[in-house]
Order: structure tokens, then C-alpha cells, then sequence
């Protein structure tokens, strides 16, 4: 994958920790299911793929390729766990 996607999207990552008090907030006022882990992991994959989509848009000048989707998906699974463990 582009370095300077990679970049971008590990600055989205850290972007989302960093604001996991707002995201919290968000679930506590959207969710009305009890497994609020999952919702909340669904606005966090949101946040990145979001990312992915428009920085490789901006940054390669097209859309990304089934290849760097595949790398995204690699690299997001390494990721997992530190995602998870926000709440």
C-alpha cells in the first residue's frame, strides 16, 4: 500500500482513539441494542474504510484497487485488537 495512505489511515486510527469519549457518546445516544461493542466497532470501520476510500481517492488520484483493498483489509485485521480494546 502507498506510504502516504498507510500514513493517513493510521492517523484516522489514532484520530478514533483519541476521541473514543465522543464515539462513546455518539453509541449512547444512537444504540438501543445492548451489544454496544459492536456498534461502536461498526462507527469505528466506518471512520477508516471512510478514510481509505477518500485518502487513496485524493492521494493516488483513484479509487483503490482490489490488490490495495485487500492490503487495507491485512492491515486493519493487525489492528484489531487495538480497536476492540476501546471499549
Amino acid at each position: 500500500m502507498d506510504k502516504t495512505l498507510l500514513k493517513k489511515i493510521d492517523e484516522k486510527i489514532q484520530e478514533t482513539i483519541s476521541n473514543k469519549d465522543d464515539i462513546k457518546q455518539l453509541i449512547s445516544l444512537l444504540s438501543t441494542i445492548d451489544n454496544s461493542k459492536s456498534f461502536a466497532l461498526g462507527i469505528v470501520v466506518g471512520r477508516i474504510y471512510n478514510a481509505f476510500y477518500y485518502q487513496s481517492k485524493r492521494i493516488l488520484n483513484r479509487e483503490p484497487t482490489k490488490d490495495e483493498f485487500e492490503e487495507f483489509l491485512e492491515y486493519i485485521q493487525n489492528k484489531k485488537s487495538d480497536l476492540e480494546n476501546l471499549w
